[in-house]
């Protein structure tokens, strides 16, 4: 009796994993969103292209780099979330199935998202640097490059933490 009832549990607490599918399609979906954000900006610098001084556009092209950067980091997300807590995606013999896909456990997962926010991190922080006036208060810059440097921190913490985990377990 006790064993068939800790079975069940089991078996619950093994199927709870599907609880966290609608999480990585949301986020999947999420990606078509911002798709509507890309094309509004791409369509915008394409309208101005010949009234932008040169920082307006490098500031519009950022913002193009902003947005592939946050939809590649869904997509890796939602693969990589999908693959490790929920189930494996079959895809068969595909040959366009991206390298990574499958091979990303949760370490990797972490490295990439602080990677992904260090980079999107420096191109806001590149915006803001060329958009700077006379006018922006010097704190709101301190605040900006005090975040970018924690996010380069805890990736590099990150980093360090893995690789000694990593050699730990080989020795």
């Amino acid at each position: 009796m006790a064993r068939k009832f800790e079975a069940t549990i089991e078996r619950w607490v093994f199927a709870s994993r599907w609880l966290l599918a609608p999480f990585f399609i949301g986020l999947l979906l999420a990606i078509a969103a911002l798709l509507v954000k890309f094309v509004q900006t791409f369509w915008a610098l394409m309208l101005g292209i010949f009234e932008f001084n040169s920082d307006a556009m490098i500031i519009q092209i950022l913002s193009l780099v902003d947005g592939a950067l946050i939809g590649a980091l869904l997509l890796i997300i939602g693969f990589a979330g999908y693959e490790n807590f929920v189930s494996k995606i079959g895809s068969g013999d595909q040959e366009d199935r991206p390298a990574w896909m499958g091979k990303v456990g949760f370490s990797d997962l972490k490295l990439k998202l602080i990677g992904a926010l260090v980079a999107i991190s420096a191109v806001e922080l590149l915006k803001q640097f060329i958009n700077v006036d006379v006018d922006t208060p010097s704190r709101v810059l301190s605040w900006k490059v005090g975040i970018h440097m924690t996010f380069v921190l805890s990736g590099v913490l990150f980093a360090i933490t893995d690789r000694l985990t990593e050699y730990k377990g080989h020795h």
